[in-house]
């Protein structure tokens, strides 16, 4: 995937997301669209795509990488990391 495929896919997500969005993507709590959600941002940010333009997707982010289910998730928490 290019970072031109992530960028229209976020900008299509952030208009849907706007709506609906509280500390995540559909309300307060998280739900299978947030559990997708941070793994795209994760490899978004690995090649440097320029997230500014999505402050909603970059907000529920932002809450759901400082809830413990999703920080042992993270990549770098996995045991084959390097």
């Amino acid at each position: 995937m290019c970072s031109s495929d992530l960028t229209q896919g976020f900008a299509a997500f952030e208009a849907r997301i706007q709506g609906s969005a509280g500390l995540c993507c559909v309300g307060d709590a998280p739900t299978l669209a947030d559990i997708a959600l941070v793994p795209q941002v994760f490899n978004a940010e690995r090649f440097g795509v320029d997230l500014t333009p999505y402050p909603t997707i970059r907000h529920v982010v932002a809450h759901c990488r400082g809830l413990q289910a999703f920080q042992r998730a993270a990549p770098a928490q996995q045991p084959d990391a390097e």
